[in-house]
């Protein structure tokens, strides 16, 4: 899905609220809660006891790190724009597309309780079970600002607003997903999701089932298979260049020792930080520095601050003179698109023109972790034949200074979110295009 040169150019879902939390919380201590929800009553009336009892009394056995859970993922970041993953829920278990989406945590679905408005889905709308979460719930209580008073017997309203203009208003509910796990074994836990029924696109608007929620917050699905003892409390992805690519609960898919680790920084539950960088061009320090970073997979691309934005220009420029490239004004896939004296058809037509970045971060005393950034990984070409940047400028659509790492930037390697450990990792070696069964192949 290309998007012009103007407007909100995210391809996917980022919570700009959550995330501008972030980047102010790292300059401000004591930051709550971000996000300005906004409370309203369901279409739907309590019919029924909430499933928490029974949930928690379920009696699954724990299977500590022996087990994960992975789901092939599909799409690209270009042309397509998103990444998405089926997932089977509700009795009987029926499958949706959700989005892929580290930086919020509740997973809904469009619902039909009945829709008030929704936008066009690829499968029929859920239909809930009536197993209602109430506001008292923990789960509930975590989607709301503290403070927040339920009264008796009241049902837990959500409301989601995303960066691109999109928003998410319905009830929570209850229902089975089906999970088959690489020990051989399914599982079907009843979970926490958002019933959706009134919807608004955004500016990255696509027919969509839902979003899925992989943030580390008590909502969050991956939160809730860990509370059962089911997964280790660990997400990953693997984007495939090539499009699609693997999901993974757990974390029994890598060797942990092939894998570089940095420590998450922790102002803000729902988005995944490894902390404060430095920029690097060509292997040389380019003097940008103290860079908050937040790993994204709702963001089709990568975005920096404005000074760090035009630092980067500016080196790119000085290093394209003289080089057969050119600006090309009238391709508007991204803001920034060199032609060539032909149409490209790859990357590798063009990554001799071009130098790797790198984002270094101090992991420890006197440690560092670089997160490297090869043209593959913050280029695209265009259906013009052009080179294109897949680095936007985030100032411009309201992410401060903050830096975003984006699916352009984690293709063909594996990025890691350790919650329990508190540690974010990645691998560049990983391949994308096949499943994996146990950690032997990683």
């Amino acid at each position: 899905m290309a998007k012009g040169k103007t407007g909100f150019p995210v391809l996917l879902l980022v919570q700009l609220v959550a995330i501008v939390a972030l980047s102010m919380a790292a300059t401000a201590a004591g930051s709550g809660h971000g996000g300005g929800w906004s409370l309203r009553k369901a279409m739907f009336s309590r019919g029924g006891e909430s499933s928490s009892a029974a949930s928690s009394s379920m009696g699954f056995n724990r299977v500590g790190s022996s087990s994960s859970v992975v789901f092939p993922l599909h799409g690209n970041v270009y042309p397509i724009g998103f990444y998405n993953v089926t997932v089977y829920i509700g009795q009987p278990p029926k499958p949706y597309y959700l989005d892929v989406d580290t930086g919020s945590d509740l997973t809904w679905l469009q619902c039909d309780a009945p829709c008030v408005q929704c936008i066009e889905a690829p499968h029929p709308y859920y239909r809930p079970s009536n197993n209602l979460v109430p506001c008292k719930d923990p789960i509930c209580a975590s989607l709301h600002p503290p403070g927040h008073r339920c009264k008796e017997n009241e049902q837990c309203d959500y409301e989601v607003e995303y960066a691109d203009g999109g928003s998410s208003l319905g009830v929570l509910v209850k229902d089975m997903f089906l999970l088959n796990f690489t020990n051989g074994k399914y599982h079907n836990p009843h979970l926490a999701l958002g019933c959706g029924y009134d919807q608004l696109p955004g500016g990255s608007y696509h027919p969509i089932d839902g979003v899925l929620g992989l943030g580390s917050g008590k909502s969050g699905i991956l939160s809730q298979l860990s509370s059962y003892g089911l997964v280790r409390n660990v997400v990953g992805h693997c984007l495939s260049a090539r499009g699609g690519g693997f999901l993974f609960f757990g974390d029994d898919v890598y060797d942990s020792s092939r894998v570089a680790w940095t420590p998450m920084l922790r102002h803000d539950s729902r988005h995944y930080s490894p902390g404060y960088a430095e920029l690097v061009f060509g292997g040389k320090a380019t003097g940008v520095k103290n860079l908050l970073v937040a790993i994204d997979s709702g963001s089709s691309y990568t975005y920096f601050g404005s000074q760090a934005y035009q630092v980067l220009i500016q080196l790119l420029m000085k290093e394209l003179s003289g080089k057969p490239l050119r600006e090309d004004w009238d391709d508007r896939t991204l803001p920034v698109c060199w032609r060539g004296q032909r149409p490209f058809k790859t990357i590798r037509d063009v990554r001799k023109y071009f130098k790797p970045l790198a984002l270094t971060f101090k992991g420890g005393w006197r440690s560092r972790t670089t997160y490297e950034m090869p043209p593959e990984s913050y280029l695209i070409i265009s259906s013009k034949g052009n080179v294109c940047l897949g680095i936007l400028n985030g100032t411009e659509v309201g992410l401060q200074d903050l830096t975003i790492i984006g699916d352009v930037s984690m293709q063909d390697r594996m990025v890691i979110y350790d919650n329990e450990k508190q540690m974010i990792g990645w691998s560049a070696a990983a391949n994308c295009d096949r499943l994996p069964s146990s950690s032997s192949s990683y």
